[in-house]
């Protein structure tokens, strides 16, 4: 098994566990650093299993592939993970989240609030979840290869 491959695998393991996190309400947010991080560091560890000498140009183009397997994994079980707590909770919790004043304020605009359930509802988590997830295969291959590049740099040979 390739280098980058194992270090893409670890990652997405990794990725994994975010993200069953962010099912519970409320703790998405505390995973999304981490997440960041994570790519660097799946990059980073790509490089460090490299055999031969570790030039900038490999470093980046292996931690960006050990990157690229990191976000797709948490891409797919993060849409996953949108679509079963949009299922789970339903539209209705958003919309109890929201002031009086605001539901007032949407239909004086002409906008139904009912018809933000269609939105905030599976299709919405689904429609957002995919276009979050080419974001999140971009971010992990551009954050993995700088990881490679700067853990090349710092432990040049």
């Amino acid at each position: 098994m390739s280098h980058w491959l194992k270090a893409g695998l670890i990652g997405a393991g990794v990725a994994v566990v975010l993200n069953l996190l962010a099912f519970i309400p409320f703790v998405a947010c505390l995973t999304l650093i981490p997440t960041l991080m994570l790519f660097g560091c799946v990059g980073a560890l790509a490089v460090y299993w490299m055999p031969t000498v570790r030039t900038t140009g490999q470093a980046a183009a292996h931690g960006a592939l050990a990157g690229v397997i990191t976000g797709v994994v948490d891409g797919v079980v993060g849409t996953l993970v949108a679509i079963a707590s949009s299922a789970f909770w339903g539209p209705q919790m958003g919309l109890s989240q929201l002031p009086p004043e605001a539901i007032r304020d949407l239909h004086q605009a002409g906008i139904d609030p009912a018809q933000l359930q269609l939105v905030m509802g599976v299709g919405g988590a689904a429609t957002c979840g995919t276009v979050c997830a080419g974001i999140s295969i971009a971010l992990a291959a551009g954050l993995g290869a700088l990881g490679g590049v700067i853990y090349a740099a710092l432990k040049a040979e």
